[in-house]
């Protein structure tokens, strides 16, 4: 299939018009009328990641290697160190974020991860039904995501209510309608703010509420019957 068919069809399944006007998803890097036989899919890119990925392949990711303007590539510095060696291969990238997100990632992170069902969705937030003591709540979502410890705030000993936005989305926490907040990235004057709003938050971790993305749209390609290989793409970060 050429890079112009898989694109058609990602764009049917997450509309890449409905991404943020800050986002950068789409194609990146590469030729639409490329000729293509492999497909990686992985949240990031790094250069361990590229070293494994065969010549002339297309590499879809969650996060966009470019997203604000380039003005230069220095190729020791990121991203055009990135950049480099995807070139040199031939390998033709195509991100997938904020669009994706909103379709289709938030709810399987909801319902297929955390169990919880949704109750009503407004963007990117999905609302679930939790009914539950906020402690016993936490430390479920922590064992479902593998987090390595539960960082939170807890302004109520019972959550009826829960909003969920995967990856960072602790600015939207103004206009969240729920007892609490689970998303990743959550600092400590956003966790001020939520005590001062009356909101609880759990944070869930950017890369382990969305190292997921694979999982979710392989299933989709290998329907394409396209050799599909989803990388688990590392955490940057390492817990002590």
């Amino acid at each position: 299939m050429t890079v112009q068919e898989i694109y058609t069809y990602l764009d049917g399944l997450s509309p890449f018009a409905t991404q943020e006007g800050w986002d950068n998803s789409g194609l990146l890097v590469g030729d639409f009328a490329q000729e293509i036989t492999h497909v990686v899919l992985s949240i990031d890119i790094d250069e361990e990641l590229i070293e494994t990925i065969p010549e002339n392949a297309l590499l879809i990711t969650h996060h966009p290697v470019i997203f604000g303007g380039l003005k230069q590539l220095q190729f020791n510095q990121y991203p055009a160190k990135i950049l480099m060696p995807l070139i040199r291969k031939n390998i033709t990238n195509i991100a997938m974020h904020t669009n994706f997100d909103q379709t289709h990632l938030n709810d399987y992170v909801a319902t297929e991860v955390l169990g919880y069902p949704i109750i009503a969705k407004e963007g990117f937030v999905a609302y679930l039904g939790v009914d539950e003591p906020y402690d016993a709540f936490a430390e479920k979502i922590k064992t479902a995501l593998g987090l390595p410890h539960t960082r939170g705030v807890k302004c109520h000993d019972h959550i009826r209510t829960c909003a969920l936005v995967t990856g960072s989305g602790a600015s939207l926490m103004r206009n969240i309608e729920a007892e609490c907040f689970l998303t990743g990235d959550i600092k400590y004057h956003d966790a001020m703010e939520a005590k001062a709003l009356g909101l609880s938050m759990i944070d869930i971790g950017h890369y382990e509420s969305e190292r997921y993305f694979g999982e979710v749209l392989g299933g989709y390609l290998e329907k394409l019957g396209l050799s599909v290989i989803i990388s688990p793409s590392k955490n940057p970060f390492t817990y002590l």
